[in-house]
């Protein structure tokens, strides 16, 4: 699916932060990315989003289904987005 139509279909309007935001989850070589690194990976291509809106935006790409919020052993949050969520597998006894 398109970034627009995913956007779109999650009931949210698509604009220019969701659109690099969205990319930088599905292309980056790191299945777990915090807002600050989303922020500097953006900072680096010049992107000018701004954190508040990065936090903002990863918490409704949450709400709607779009990405996973984790809390692994650090206190920062990281995201990932659904379609690379790890599956549990049954295991034998």
């Amino acid at each position: 699916m398109n970034r627009n139509k995913e956007i779109r279909s999650a009931g949210l309007k698509v604009t220019h932060a969701r659109k690099s935001i969205l990319k930088i989850l599905e292309t980056s070589k790191e299945s777990h990315l915090s807002a600050d690194s989303i922020n500097k990976i953006l900072t680096k291509k010049n992107d000018d989003v701004g954190i508040a809106t990065i936090y903002r935006v990863l918490n409704q790409f949450v709400d709607a289904g779009i990405c996973i919020k984790h809390h692994f052993d650090s206190e920062q949050a990281v995201f990932e987005p659904v379609s690379y969520t790890h599956l549990t597998l049954p295991t034998k006894a």
